[in-house]
């Protein structure tokens, strides 16, 4: 028998940690290379989930495109607002909703972001043809949405 009283299949043990292992070394070496322009993979995914909303999506809105919490996105639009990249501005429908938008400076950074990204994923992903890249696309996108239904 096995220490932990189930038999587990070698594959689906190893797809477990791999799936947990690849995204954390992803987000690290990703982390690793934005540093030095001093930003960051959560705020790079802040400023292009409000980039790609409609124009000024409410915050609550670019919370659950990023599937955080509030209170998360309020601490990195802090930094983001400090740093001029975001702005906030009062809805005029509903005062104690803020709607979002990057400016001039937050476009261009995000430019800087996506540059430093697709550099970085274009050697990763060296050697798969345009078929393999979009199967891996499907992939991730079928399992978000498998998760975002709560399995």
């Amino acid at each position: 028998g096995d220490a932990l009283g189930v038999r587990r299949d070698r594959t689906e043990l190893r797809t477990t940690v791999m799936m947990v292992l690849v995204a954390r070394r992803w987000r690290a070496l990703l982390d690793e290379h934005l540093r030095p322009i001093d930003q960051s993979t959560a705020r790079m995914e802040a400023m292009a989930a409000i980039y790609a909303s409609p124009p000024l999506s409410p915050q609550i809105e670019i919370a659950k495109r990023l599937r955080i919490e509030g209170p998360t996105l309020t601490r990195m639009l802090d930094g983001l607002e400090k740093d001029e990249l975001v702005e906030r501005l009062p809805d005029p429908r509903d005062r104690r909703t803020k709607l979002l938008r990057l400016t001039d400076k937050g476009e261009q950074v995000l430019e800087e972001i996506f540059a430093i990204a697709d550099g970085l994923r274009m050697k990763l992903v060296d050697g798969y043809s345009a078929t393999q890249i979009d199967e891996l696309n499907a992939v991730l996108a079928d399992l978000m949405g498998r998760l975002d239904t709560g399995l």
